[in-house]
Parts: structure tokens; sequence; C-alpha cells
């Protein structure tokens, strides 16, 4: 008879009590650390979320930009916490100390030699079942922009350089270097 192991279960307690400066998400009870971001990787979030930061506030916009570390609790139970390089998040009673409970409106991910399955297909599925409206793929490496609007069900990619509209913003477009 052969013996099936049972895979551990964590919880965002868990999450909590990794030592000091070791990050990690949880999706669905299973944990992955994560590696430093390379200083690329960190240029980009700067400037898409001073793009993005600046077009609300010249225009007076309810929402908010949050970068990583910045945690979100995707569902209503403790085995889901991620930390998306960039969230924004357009209803305010989503916030609270810890940070944000339920989907953010929009997440951008920048790929990282070590993410890329998690951005891709874990990450990907995972925001598009919580609620996530709008999620862009970031990958320095093939220079690309994936743009997942999940209310219409689109799927688009640009190259840097483009002007990539934003879905939740009607009238805004982003330029990725």
């Amino acid at each position: 008879m052969e013996v099936l192991k049972k895979e551990e279960s964590y919880t965002i307690d868990d999450i909590y009590a990794l030592p000091d400066g070791e990050r990690a998400e949880l999706i669905d009870g299973k944990i992955y650390y994560m590696a430093p971001p390379s200083r690329r990787h960190q240029d980009i979030i700067f400037s898409l979320s001073r793009k993005i930061a600046d077009y609300i506030d010249a225009r007076g916009g309810e929402c908010k930009v949050y970068l990583a570390p910045f945690a979100v609790f995707l569902n209503e139970n403790d085995k889901n916490y991620v930390e998306p390089d960039i969230s924004v998040i357009c209803d305010g009673s989503k916030l609270n100390d810890k940070g944000c409970a339920g989907a953010p409106d929009w997440i951008i991910e920048i790929v990282s030699p070590g993410s890329k399955h998690m951005d891709y297909f874990t990450k990907l599925f995972k925001y598009r079942t919580a609620g996530v409206k709008e999620y862009w793929i970031v990958d320095p490496e093939k220079e690309s922009v994936m743009v997942y609007r999940f209310e219409e069900e689109t799927m688009e990619q640009y190259s840097f350089g483009d002007d990539v509209p934003v879905g939740i913003c009607e009238g805004f477009s982003v330029k990725v270097q």
C-alpha cells in the first residue's frame, strides 16, 4: 500500500513568524520565498509607480499606489498573502494598518529570473480568481509588457517604449522603458 505524504499547509501566521529580513509570499497555503530584487527591477518599479501616482494626484483621484513590500490579503482566509511589486487600490475600504484586504484594482509584477513561473502562471491565475481588474507582467529580459484585463477577458502584449493603455484609468497610458 502506497502512503501519500501530506503536504504541509501554512498560514499568514507563518509568514509573520519568518526571521527579520526574510520575505515570502503565501498562495493557497504554500510558502514561496523571494530573492532580493535587482537594481533594474527597482528602477522599473520606481519609474512606473511615480508615473501612476503623478497621474492620480494630478486628477485628484482616490486610488492609492503601494510598492512592495506591501501586504495584500487576496482572499477571506489565512492561506493567501502576496507582496506585488506595485498595487493600485481604488476602494479605500480595503485598506487597513496591515495592508489591503481583498484584491487591488491593478497589480504590476516585474519578472525576475526566479519569479517567471510565479508571475506568468501561479499569480496570473490567483489574481484573476481573486478579483483583480488589471494585471501587468513587465519582463525586463524580453522587454515586454503583458496586460491582462480580467473583466474584459483580454490579454495584450506590448514592447518597452510602447504607450501601454491603462484599463482602469481611461485616457491614461504608460511607457515602460
